[in-house]
């Protein structure tokens, strides 16, 4: 069983704990934490979703990330997400989006990570990721403007897209 921290929209603690998979309160919200991983060398990391996830199977993802565990904040949440999913261990964040999505219920923030790591290091997270590769910023763009990226992500980072004139 996974717990949440209930926040208020305001993103002000609640005291009042969620349980994942069951109906969030009305008035109530969980923590969602999301990294865009961009290498030193200028190249972004794409993750290959497992074939069995219920959204956007086989699907490549530009992010890394989840909902926040009961006692997390978006920094604790964001590193465990990117450890998990990545095997990337970093401590520098840039926020660059914080949206409150009312069909959801969740208080969602963006991160971009700049990380020296080895780019053959990365590891897939069994049941959530199976492969993953590094495309340049010119391939990037290109995956940003097109049907590839998953939707939702697009528009958690539209305005990060924007800022970088990713987005044509």
């Amino acid at each position: 069983m996974e717990v949440w921290d209930g926040y208020f929209k305001d993103g002000s603690l609640s005291g009042i704990d969620l349980i994942r998979g069951e109906d969030i309160p009305e008035g109530l919200y969980h923590l969602v934490c999301e990294v865009l991983v961009r290498h030193t060398d200028g190249d972004y990391l794409l993750m290959e979703r497992d074939s069995s996830k219920p959204n956007y199977p086989g699907f490549f993802e530009a992010t890394a990330g989840g909902s926040a565990l009961k006692g997390e904040d978006k920094i604790s949440c964001i590193k465990r997400e990117l450890y998990e999913e990545t095997g990337i261990s970093a401590d520098k964040f840039e926020e660059v989006g914080y949206n409150v999505f009312d069909y959801n219920k969740s208080i969602f923030y963006a991160y971009l990570c700049v990380t020296d790591c080895d780019k053959k290091s990365i590891k897939v997270q069994e049941g959530e990721t199976v492969s993953y590769k590094w495309i340049s910023e010119k391939e990037f763009v290109e995956f940003v403007n097109s049907d590839k990226m998953i939707d939702v992500q697009k528009k958690r980072y539209m305005n990060y897209f924007r800022k970088m004139g990713f987005i044509k």
